[in-house]
């Protein structure tokens, strides 16, 4: 019998090989130089010439675990730089998207950048070939813009496995882009810049750690926004013995329903109608329902299995076989079923064919399939004509490995419950008297639906006049409510009025 020992003996050379190699990537790109651009915008009646600086910048380990200086990453930022700016003079904003596994092209070509993807307004697919275009309602106007790629999407790369494993989870992300914002911040001599941060969807999760972490390390933050908000799972995710979805979804599919036309009479006159009615009944009604579960007698069960059906436009058998309870993926294939189509999950204003063979499953999201393309190729195109960056490593838009590797778990104080870091962000502001946060909902979101954000937002442990200093505005739109022009150009209105709040 072989020596269990000895048959396991080549692994270990193997893996410290793979770990070397790791090494010498991250120390590879660490020594790359800066690829450098020039451009100029039009925005507000003024000229803004910028410079474009994208780097790597170094993930150094906290403490004294970080006192030998051996980097644990590389991650890519893209910055843009007004051209002769004094640094107290001009705030810099970093920014960056969520899944986790993005990387930040949405908000880079979508809505802040000076450049742009041109897109459907109705959130449908165009043709190619896709390109950027000026974009009027750029937050360059407010702001230097510095995106970042976390580790492991875009060109980041980690230094080996046991890095790999500490970065993808809640604490061990914003650990690195804390360290990435201060480096920055010292590589650019920006400390006596006003400092911001912008995330979406799972940026926003991100963003409430990271609010907190940064003011922990002496970084006063000036304000945040949060654009789709997921800093709450236990509103987001459908599993057993969490209702609290089933209830916060309810005025998004009542949305989108009225949108689809397959609402009837009143409710389906207007959105504002279709949610107010589904808002009304689920604060009322639906709450206490769920709660009572098997309690609740035949009469008082039948009344709200058809009110459920009135709001969303589903069959009353369908609602009541699945006991009163409609996850997003049943709405997803089951709203327009009769049409041979699924509605869009991060824009539902957006449906696609079915298979041939209906199934009860969402082999895609047409919400963003309509979306990735586009901003894939015009993206790359952009930092290969602009910056010269024709790198033969994949650029990682969306790292599924990340998403389906991901460790949600923040410690023993919250146990194997859902993320939440809404406590993160109530104790940023209770810390910082002068941070102010703005929020973006998309009324056409089913990732991350307005109600649930508007509930997230309304459980902060914070007080009054802590509350005031948090802004929050809906869009007719999606998840990415900036792909819609006229939200596009509202957005950065409201933003522009929040600055000057």
């Amino acid at each position: 019998m072989a020596d269990p020992a000895s048959a396991g003996a080549p692994a270990a050379p193997a893996a410290a090989d793979a770990e070397r190699r790791s090494r010498e990537r991250v120390e590879q790109c660490l020594a790359r130089s800066a690829a450098l651009g020039r451009g100029r915008a039009e925005l507000g009646g003024r000229t803004l010439d910028y410079d474009v600086h994208a780097a790597f910048v170094p993930v150094v380990a906290a403490g004294l675990a970080g006192a030998g200086n051996e980097p644990e990453a590389a991650v890519f930022a893209t910055a843009y730089l007004l051209r002769g700016a004094a640094a107290a003079e001009r705030p810099v904003c970093f920014a960056f998207n969520g899944g986790p596994g993005s990387a930040s092209i949405w908000l880079q070509f979508g809505a802040l950048g000076p450049k742009r993807v041109v897109v459907a307004d109705d959130g449908n697919q165009p043709r190619a070939p896709y390109a950027v275009t000026d974009n009027p309602a750029s937050w360059f106007t407010h702001f230097d813009l510095v995106f970042i790629d976390p580790p492991h999407t875009g060109w980041s790369i980690t230094a080996g496995e046991a890095v790999r494993k500490k970065l993808l989870s809640v604490d061990g992300d914003a650990d690195a882009l804390a360290e990435v914002v201060r480096a920055w911040l010292t590589r650019h001599r920006r400390w006596g810049s006003p400092v911001y941060l912008a995330g979406e969807s799972y940026g926003t999760t991100r963003g409430a750690v990271l609010a907190d972490k940064l003011q922990a390390q002496g970084v006063s933050l000036s304000g945040l926004v949060l654009v789709s908000c997921a800093m709450d799972l236990q509103s987001l995710v459908f599993a057993p013995r969490n209702d609290l979805p089933y209830a916060l979804f309810l005025p998004g599919f009542a949305n989108t329903a009225q949108y689809h036309g397959l609402l009837k009479g009143p409710i389906a006159a207007s959105p504002e109608a279709a949610r107010a009615a589904a808002e009304a009944f689920a604060a009322d009604d639906y709450v206490a329902a769920l709660h009572a579960g098997h309690r609740l007698d035949g009469r008082a069960r039948s009344r709200i299995a058809r009110r459920i059906a009135e709001l969303t436009g589903l069959p009353q058998p369908l609602v009541e076989q699945q006991n009163l309870r409609i996850s997003d993926e049943r709405f997803f294939t089951e709203a327009l079923r009769p049409q041979g189509r699924i509605v869009g999950r991060l824009e539902s204003r957006v449906s696609a064919p079915m298979p041939a063979q209906q199934g009860h499953t969402m082999e895609f999201d047409p919400g963003i399939e309509a979306l990735q393309g586009p901003y894939t190729m015009a993206a790359l195109a952009w930092y290969g004509e602009v910056l010269g960056l024709h790198a033969a490593a994949r650029y990682e838009v969306f790292a599924e490995d990340v998403y389906r590797q991901w460790n949600w778990s923040r410690g023993a104080e919250q146990g194997n419950g859902f993320a939440c870091t809404s406590p993160d962000l109530g104790r940023a502001l209770r810390r910082n008297p002068h941070l102010k946060v703005f929020v973006a909902s998309g009324r056409y979101d089913l990732g991350t639906p307005y109600s649930a954000s508007d509930w997230s937002l309304a459980q902060l442990d914070v007080d009054a006049g802590v509350r005031a200093r948090i802004t929050h505005r809906h869009y007719d739109a999606g998840h990415m409510m900036y792909t819609r022009e006229p939200d596009l150009l509202r957005l950065e209105s409201d933003l522009a009025a929040w600055l000057g709040a």
